[in-house]
């Protein structure tokens, strides 16, 4: 959330394994405190080490929650010999970098059904279930994002998250390894029903234009089967994972977590007919402009080389 980036990795060359850690001091204490998103933004990260490891031919042996006395270690991964790439994962390195999330408008060009069921089939291979709502469930959908933008307009612990993670000006953009710079919060909405967070709340941000998004949005639900912090993790590599391969397809993406943070809302979004499983995300994807690169702290502030 807000490219607050809460992790850290230690790695231990004599055992060639890594730790994963929640960086606890970059909560969300208002939006998230559960801390559910901050165990999503580590899973994706725990992917993209694994992405990384089987491109260079090593096999990452990975363990979520490894210690349960240790609340901040959220997963380890133990680099073994050379494995071939059966996953498939290896294939999404290049993506790594070129990923960002978009909050411009995209175009009314549909994702092809054979795209969408292989976006599905990356997130059932990390134990999560990406659908796509059409029809009058898109409408409850879109009906509950526009309740959770409303609330968090007058809600009035709201603004407290968004001053600390986003920057409003080139000062603070050029300076800052972190958050969300005001180049990246994308045009006001001024029509269209795609679920946009407003990044700049009741601010203003000089020369920030308006647009109209699209009307008919194509989004997806990303969900796992239980509640817990494993599934956290779980559901932060797979939608690593399906972003990755959206991004080689060429489609653009954004992540909506609006109605995620409200208890009554989240619940409202599962699925309709079988009434099962837990709503993590809500991903906007299209074809539309690539969103700018976002800053990231150093290697040094985030890796811890150990014997």
């Amino acid at each position: 959330m807000h490219n607050a980036q809460p992790w850290r990795f230690r790695y231990h060359r004599g055992s060639r394994t890594f730790e994963i850690r929640a960086d606890l001091g970059r909560t969300m204490p208002h939006a998230d405190p559960d801390a559910r998103g901050l165990h999503i933004g580590c899973g994706a990260a725990l992917l993209n080490l694994r992405v990384a490891a089987v491109h260079e031919g090593l096999h990452p042996e990975t363990l979520l929650l490894p210690d349960p006395t240790d609340r901040a270690l959220v997963a380890s991964v133990r680099l073994t010999g050379a494995a071939a790439d059966d996953s498939g994962l290896g294939a999404l390195y290049p993506a790594i970098r070129q990923r960002h999330s978009s909050r411009f408008p995209f175009d009314d060009r549909e994702i092809p059904q054979p795209l969408r069921e292989a976006l599905g089939e990356a997130a059932r291979a990390e134990g999560a279930a990406l659908t796509f709502p059409a029809s009058w469930h898109l409408d409850e959908v879109l009906e509950l994002a526009r309740e959770s933008e409303a609330r968090n307009m007058t809600d009035p612990g709201g603004d407290t998250d968004l001053a600390r993670w986003t920057r409003l000006d080139a000062a603070s953009a050029d300076t800052a390894d972190d958050g969300v710079p005001y180049y990246a919060f994308g045009p006001r909405k001024r029509g269209g029903k795609s679920p946009m967070r407003d990044l700049a709340g009741l601010r203003e941000v000089a020369g920030r234009d308006a647009a109209d998004f699209e009307q008919n949005p194509q989004l997806a639900l990303l969900s796992t089967p239980r509640d817990h912090p494993e599934d956290w993790l779980r559901a932060g590599q797979a939608v690593e994972r399906v972003l990755l391969l959206a991004t080689l397809e060429g489609l653009s993406s954004s992540i909506a977590t609006q109605p995620v943070e409200w208890t009554d809302l989240r619940w409202a979004l599962r699925d309709p007919v079988s009434g099962t499983g837990h709503v993590q995300l809500i991903l906007r994807l299209g074809y539309g402009p690539e969103g700018p690169g976002t800053p990231r702290r150093p290697a040094s502030d985030v890796l811890e080389v150990l014997p």
